[in-house]
This record gives structure tokens, C-alpha cells and sequence, in this order.
């Protein structure tokens, strides 16, 4: 029996003019989970994640939760914007609204809704500052902000897109380690975008590549030794050369692992 809590199947996104974004994605996100999805710009990654939130849907193929996951347990990090940077309210307002799910019918927030907020800001190290104004703080800060924002509204699993984008080296290996224990230490299933492949490789459990198509689904091991992980390694590096991407391949684990055809990305 798997603990899997979302498996999508044969699943494509297009735009609103029928170009497809993404084709024909399979993949399955397990209970306590640590999911990496990388490629190049335009591969279509933040498009997956905001059909995993039900703020796309796809043009074919499904995505099924497990009857245990309740999509009011998925807590979301978006890419900031420079509006967003900018928002004059303070930390703990901020940090207590990753709670509204839980309000029902109820027009305020209650004991439980303030302690949730409380142990999250704790636990991400800015209950001192919860009385600041957020848009005075630190491009970190404000990423450990909203990272305790979406933990607030998240039980069982956090969507990150690009959480670490615009932070300096310090700040960003800060955040990484805030993930990592959130994942280790509480259960929660993480399924984060990134550009950083060694960042990925190091924390994550499974890896899965785009580029308008899927690349590669299996364990971070594995794709350390597919040709498509070697690949986008050196790419990263500036190391690939002149060198075709390599098709989609089957790694070794073929219970983890799924080989799609792929293509270019030109989006």
C-alpha cells in the first residue's frame, strides 16, 4: 500500500491561447516528501505549482489528492513581487493571515489561530520582530515571514516557489535549513521550485525536471547519475557545451521513476 498524496497523471497545461506550457507530466508526491522541481526558465514550473493549487487547470490528464490530504492543509510561499515587498503591515498581521482558512464563519481570529502564529514565528526565529512593519525588513526576514505565513495555514504540505530568489548566499542557506527541518522535524511534505540544482540535490528526496515536458522523476540520487541530471548540472555550471539535451530517460528505480519523450523550451 503507498502513502502517496498526490499522483498526477498524464497531466498538460497550456496557455490561454493553446501553446502548451507543460505536456504529459506523471509523478507521484509521497507523505513526508521532499520534492525539487527544476529547469530552466519558462519550463514550466510555477505553472505546475499553481495547478497542484487548483489556480490552473489543466487542459487534460488529472491531478488526485489522497482522501487525507484537506486542501485547506496546503500552505503556499509565491514569487514576491515588488508590491508585495512594499506591504505596510506588521509581521504578526502578516504571519496570523496564513490562518483565515481556519476561520469558517468566525469574523476574527481566535487563541488558536494567535498560537499557531506565535510557534511558527518562534520557530522560524522572528517572534521579535512580529511587531515591526514588513516592509522594513530584510529581504530574509521577509522570506521567514511568509515561509511562518504558509507553515500557519499548511499541516501536511508547503508549496515554495523560488523561496530563496534575490537572498544573499547567507540569508539563502539560512532558509534552506529552516526547510529542511520543517521537513524533518514536523512531517511536512515539501514540493519547492528552484533554479538551484546543487541546493535540490542536497536537500531533496526526488527530483523532477521540466522543460515543457518531464525530463526526469525519481529519487535526487538517481538523477545525480541520469544523463539528464549530469546535463542540467553542467548547464548550471556553464560547462554543457554545444550538446543536445538528452531525451527522458527511466532511472534505475522504475517504482519511483518515470521516462516521458521530452522537448525544447522556448517559453
Amino acid at each position: 500500500m503507498n502513502n502517496h498524496i498526490i499522483t498526477c497523471k498524464n497531466l498538460t497545461f497550456t496557455y490561454e491561447d493553446s501553446n502548451i506550457v507543460v505536456d504529459n507530466l506523471s509523478f507521484t508526491v509521497s507523505n513526508g516528501d521532499y520534492l525539487c522541481i527544476v529547469g530552466e526558465n519558462g519550463a514550466g514550473k510555477s505553472t505546475l505549482i499553481k495547478g497542484l493549487l487548483h489556480l490552473k487547470k489543466p487542459e487534460s490528464g488529472t491531478i488526485q489528492y489522497a482522501p487525507s490530504l484537506d486542501p485547506r492543509d496546503i500552505g503556499y510561499l509565491p514569487q514576491q513581487t515588488p508590491v508585495q515587498k512594499d506591504f505596510p503591515a506588521s509581521v504578526r498581521e502578516v504571519v496570523l493571515s496564513g490562518c483565515l482558512n481556519r476561520l469558517r464563519l468566525r469574523p476574527f481570529f481566535g487563541s488558536g489561530e494567535k498560537k499557531t502564529a506565535l510557534t511558527n514565528m518562534e520557530r522560524l526565529g522572528i517572534a521579535n520582530l512580529q511587531n515591526r512593519c514588513y516592509r522594513e525588513l530584510s529581504g530574509g526576514q521577509q522570506q521567514r515571514v511568509l515561509l511562518a505565513r504558509a507553515l500557519s495555514a499548511s499541516k501536511k504540505v508547503l508549496l515554495l516557489d523560488e523561496p530563496t530568489a534575490g537572498l544573499d548566499p547567507a540569508a539563502t542557506q539560512e532558509l534552506y535549513d529552516l526547510i529542511a527541518g520543517i521537513n524533518q522535524e514536523l512531517g511536512i511534505t515539501i514540493i519547492m521550485v528552484s533554479h538551484d540544482i546543487h541546493a535540490s540535490l542536497k536537500y531533496a528526496r526526488h527530483i523532477l525536471q521540466l522543460s515543457h515536458r518531464q525530463r526526469f522523476f525519481g529519487t535526487a540520487e538517481d538523477y545525480r547519475q541520469s544523463a539528464a541530471g549530469q546535463f542540467f548540472i553542467r548547464e548550471s555550471e556553464g560547462e554543457a557545451g554545444p550538446d543536445v539535451i538528452p531525451e527522458p530517460e527511466r532511472a534505475a528505480n522504475p517504482r519511483e521513476t518515470q521516462a516521458l519523450k521530452g522537448g525544447t523550451d522556448n517559453d
